[in-house]
């Protein structure tokens, strides 16, 4: 599986983005796709994730603000980002992997190349 990031870019503080992730591949309705993000000098950090069937996943601050989604026929996942604060700066980057210990970035076997987000105060 191949992923491609797209999205990203600068937005003021209450803001909102829509990333988005193409997939190659005929097996993507079975990983589960996820958005990590890492900031400068952090680890890198799971954000949302969603099954195959579209259970969602997030982390709690993001929660109510974030919604990831999928289109298992298109290939794409995506994460729309509303209200944005100047903390959810950080390159965020689509990841692929077994439906398995999903939080941990340890757990996905293919990761797009990442796509910034700067969000102004």
């Amino acid at each position: 599986v191949q992923l491609q990031a797209s999205g990203g870019g600068l937005v003021q503080s209450g803001g909102s983005l829509r990333l988005s992730c193409a997939a190659s591949g005929r097996t993507f309705g079975g990983y589960y796709m996820s958005w990590f993000r890492q900031a400068p000098g952090k680890e890198r950090e799971f954000v949302a994730g969603v099954s195959g069937g579209g259970f969602a996943s997030y982390l709690d601050s993001v929660r109510g603000r974030f919604t990831v989604s999928r289109d298992n026929v298109k290939n794409t996942v995506e994460l729309q980002m509303n209200s944005l604060k100047p903390e959810d700066t950080a390159v965020y980057y689509c990841a692929a992997g077994a439906a398995y210990a999903v939080f941990r970035a340890s757990s996905y076997d293919y990761w797009g190349q990442g796509t910034l987000v700067t969000v102004s105060s």
